[in-house]
């Protein structure tokens, strides 16, 4: 037990505290008397910018030992630019009035986030804020005393006072009244509180004391979801993330046993799941798990579904989104708030938000206009995949389909039986002139896949036609039987002109590995148009194509390119710069606002995880080969539309290859998907790249953070790379694993 001088020690040391730091207002008063800028101030204090803009908006608070340093500068500027009399003081706060629960005046305080164990009371002290952070709400007083609930137990709203600058994707709701507080809410307890923040920085008070209670306040009060993304389509559904504390607070786990794990839920004899039951919510097949979905059937138009995750069960891939699942609540529903606001609501990991993008932007139906009674019916979308799965093409099949099923036994079906559309793996070894430079620089592909997938035409919800001896057409989506063993890469078509190039140094455009065809093999139709692009004549055994046909990717692609870029511009990448600004912008990007660099990898993450998604292949479920597995009755489920996709973006890495050894003379040693690794004597990848007064080569790479611009993946040197290939004994070891930071793993090896 604590003695009488120790806790008078405690209390003195909180009494003296920290100096208190000047309002907001008067910090960037100060600073501008003193004539500096945010950016002088910023680079003196060794932080960001935007962090300051922050500081002197009170939208975040400086954290030791910057704040030390800023309250010394600070009172040395109070000092000697002391504030006009005949001037209202600048600390004179925002009165904040006493109002009922019910309503939505009650602010927050926004102050540095304090041990776990000392949280202060949600209406003294709200978000934790870093110091890299964009936009976030203003700092207002706390009301002397808590306002008494109301007997309605409505939801109580924390609102900041100050109308300052909105937060990056504060609401995803848009003007929508129905989803004024955003798409989502973190929900978290406090003090023996359940709060709700929500984007932007909106603090709710929850009053449901159980799961079946609190999906109903989601529904009914809570003002969470988001706006369709396409007419025909369907408004999204409120997604509620619950914290360790909150599942404890409603009687859930904080994990998952070794079992449940496995299994990807909790048992049905879960006495929550039995609350859900007695107030009749359902659940989809798919159970309790990390993302659950509480429904009750639709009636009419009106859907009453909400949505869970749980980062704690492991809702939040870390291969994805990073430590998002240990960032405090109001963080966490910054960065899914930002997510959901430019890409869409969460609807579980990226791959199934991914596909689930592409049917928000193409639902596979619509309603008719009204009969002679004055009824609508559900009718086919034009340009989406419909509501129906249709079979794959026999060669588009992966192995153990039902279509596959007459095949023998432990057959292993050959390229002339196959469709193989891969991204590249591919590496050679290093001639000696190459091994005279010093560095091996890595260039990777911004969004590639994405970039594969714009204004690609693939097939729509008709089934394959089968066609024997057909007429190559680039234009019609499908599969095509043909030879292209002949096409010679040492003599190719370059725009107009043939060109003489080493092809020897040259992955052939046609295999994953870069190894030159051998016979008839199948092909996506953007494969089978190249080889008439470098030249060369072709002519198709057989083909499987589709004649309804559709852009349908170029939404998708669009949302997520917009997404990608707008997100790269808040942490200082904007588009169309210089050369040498964009590598400067680049280096340490990351470190500039570590939430939204969450957002950059789920992002990209949606787009590899959805076309991925489109051949989803059996994930346990009892299957035996030849027998349906689940994801075939998806209407998404298209393994043509991934392998034209992942055809278009190896060939347009080749194209550029091609162009910039026909204008440069320079091959590449290595190229894994879309990072293609060089011998050059710099360090950069403006040593080799050949831009002229600013301008790149027509055609091929050009530095840029739009989709298919390339970025600098990384540097090492030759004799890195050589020492590493002598090591594993392995001459043609792909480098452009490695190139990014160096490091190499006894499994990435293959050992």
């Amino acid at each position: 037990m604590a003695t009488e001088d120790e806790l008078f020690a405690a209390v003195d040391a909180l009494l003296e505290g920290e100096p208190e730091m000047p309002p907001p207002a008067e910090r960037a008063r100060l600073r501008e008397a003193a004539r500096v800028s945010q950016a002088r101030l910023a680079q003196v204090l060794r932080t960001t910018t935007q962090t300051v803009k922050n500081w002197e908006a009170g939208r975040a608070e400086p954290r030791p030992p910057r704040r030390q340093a800023y309250q010394r500068l600070l009172d040395g500027w109070a000092e000697k630019y002391p504030e006009p009399a005949d001037v209202e003081p600048a600390d004179a706060e925002p009165a904040v009035a006493q109002v009922s629960e019910a309503s939505t005046g009650e602010s927050n305080a926004e102050q540095e986030a304090p041990p776990p164990s000392t949280v202060p009371a949600p209406e003294t002290a709200a978000m934790a804020a870093g110091e890299n952070a964009l936009p976030r709400p203003a700092v207002v007083p706390a009301a002397a005393s808590r306002p008494p609930r109301s007997t309605a137990r409505s939801s109580t709203s924390r609102r900041p006072v100050a109308k300052k600058a909105a937060p990056v994707n504060a609401s995803a709701g848009g003007n929508d009244p129905r989803f004024e507080n955003g798409p989502l809410a973190v929900v978290d307890v406090a003090d023996g509180q359940v709060l709700a923040y929500c984007p932007g920085g909106l603090v709710l008070d929850v009053p449901a004391k159980s799961v079946p209670a609190l999906v109903g306040w989601a529904l009914k009060e809570a003002k969470l979801g988001q706006a369709r993304l396409s007419g025909p389509g369907k408004d999204a559904d409120p997604l509620l993330v619950l914290t360790e504390a909150a599942l404890e607070r409603y009687g859930l786990p904080v994990a998952l046993t070794e079992e449940e794990r496995l299994a990807g839920r909790i048992p049905e004899s879960h006495k929550v799941i039995k609350q859900l039951v007695r107030a009749e919510w359902k659940l989809t097949k798919r159970g309790f798990g990390p993302w659950a979905r509480i429904y009750r059937p639709a009636v009419g138009a009106e859907r009453a579904c909400v949505q869970l995750c749980i980062p704690s069960w492991h809702a939040l891939d870390v291969r994805h989104w990073g430590e998002a699942a240990q960032l405090a609540p109001a963080e966490l529903a910054r960065v899914l708030g930002a997510y959901a606001s430019r890409v869409m609501t969460p609807r579980g990991s990226t791959a199934v938000t991914g596909l689930e993008l592409m049917t928000a932007l193409h639902p596979p139906t619509r309603a008719t206009a009204p009969d002679a009674d004055g009824k609508r019916h559900s009718e086919h979308n034009p340009g989406s995949l419909g509501k129906d799965p249709v079979d794959p093409a026999p060669c588009e099949a992966p192995d153990g389909h039902p279509v596959l099923a007459d095949l023998p036994r432990f057959h292993v079906r050959g390229p002339a039986e196959k469709l193989c559309e891969e991204a590249y793996d591919w590496a050679r070894p290093m001639t000696d002139d190459e091994c005279l430079h010093r560095n091996l620089v890595g260039i990777d592909v911004n969004m590639a896949f994405a970039a594969g997938a714009n204004g690609l035409i693939v097939g729509l919800a008709e089934p394959p036609t089968y066609v024997k001896s057909p007429v190559f057409d680039q234009k019609l989506p499908g599969s095509w039987l043909v030879d292209l063993s002949h096409v010679d890469l040492s003599r190719v078509k370059s725009g107009k002109e043939w060109v003489e190039l080493d092809g020897s140094l040259l992955p052939s455009p046609f295999t994953p590995t870069g190894e030159r065809p051998e016979g008839a093999a199948w092909y996506a139709t953007p494969t089978v148009a190249y080889a008439q692009e470098l030249g060369y004549e072709v002519r198709p055994v057989e083909a499987w194509v589709r004649r309804e046909n559709g852009r349908y990717l170029d939404g998708w692609y669009g949302r997520l390119r917009d997404a990608y870029i707008a997100t790269m511009a808040d942490l200082g990448v904007p588009a169309d710069v210089p050369p040498e600004e964009f590598l400067a912008a680049m280096d340490g990007y990351r470190q500039r606002d570590p939430e939204l660099a969450i957002v950059v990898s789920a992002v990209k993450a949606t787009v590899k995880g959805g076309l991925g998604k489109l051949r989803e292949r059996p994930r346990g479920e009892g299957w035996t080969p030849g027998q349906p597995w689940r994801a075939l009755s998806r209407p998404t489920w298209r393994p043509d539309i991934r392998a034209a996709v992942i055809s278009r973006t190896r060939i347009n890495m080749h194209r550029k290859i091609v162009k910039h050894a026909a204008f440069t003379g320079q091959y590449p040693v290595a190229i894994l998907s879309d990072c293609a690794v060089y011998a050059v004597d710099g360090e950069s990848p403006l040593d080799f790249l050949p831009y002229r007064e600013g301008k790149p080569l027509p055609g091929g790479f050009k530095l840029g953070v739009n989709p298919g611009l390339v970025k600098h993946e990384g540097t090492q040197s030759v004799l890195w790379g050589e020492g590493l290939r002598e090591q594993f004994d392995a001459p043609e070891l792909n480098l452009a694993r490695y190139i990014k930071d160096g490091t190499v793993t006894g499994q990435d090896s293959g050992e």
